[in-house]
């Protein structure tokens, strides 16, 4: 979901924390990213949040965001490793760590986990005017991704309703 959400509308304009590729190798936490990394990245962050977005909506989303996600999926090999600390943990472990193709992978496997795994119908859209980014609706009343967008949205009525008070006491 943090990828997805790399991108948003904030008062001050868009911001794009994969806006150059230094933004994006801090992001990853990575030493660097080049332009073609970014632009893979870029392209990943879209795949996602059309699968995202065919999921809140309920459709089917493009071959083409799917086919980008599993190629994605395929950058680096990893595999399931067993630890016992309090019972089973399963975590993915990659043969490249710390490289850009390990990052991108993970990135794309929690996509797949997310969209398929139990998570996917808590996927929504935030539904304040202008955000555009997603969430895991956890609780049914739930709208907004914060309580930014929230308080946003709280403020706009409460604005709204004043200005119809003041018109309709004139």
């Amino acid at each position: 979901m943090a990828l997805v959400n790399t991108w948003r509308l904030m008062a001050g304009g868009q911001v794009d924390d994969l806006g150059s590729p230094e933004g994006a190798a801090s992001w990853l936490r990575l030493p660097a990213v080049d332009a073609g990394e970014l632009g893979r990245l870029r392209d990943l962050r879209t795949a996602v949040r059309e699968l995202l977005g065919a999921l809140a909506a309920e459709r089917t989303p493009s071959p083409d965001a799917v086919e980008a996600v599993n190629t994605a999926a395929r950058a680096d090999a990893a595999a399931p490793q067993l630890a016992w600390r309090e019972g089973p943990e399963r975590s993915w472990h990659s043969t490249r760590p710390g490289s850009f193709d390990a990052a991108v992978a993970a990135l794309a496997r929690d996509a797949i986990e997310v969209v398929s795994g139990e998570l996917g119908p808590l996927v929504r859209p935030c539904e304040a005017h202008g955000c555009v980014r997603y969430y895991l609706r956890e609780h049914a009343r739930r709208r907004w991704c914060s309580t930014t967008c929230g308080d946003r949205v709280r403020a706009a009525r409460h604005q709204r309703l004043v200005v119809e008070q003041r018109e309709g006491s004139r």
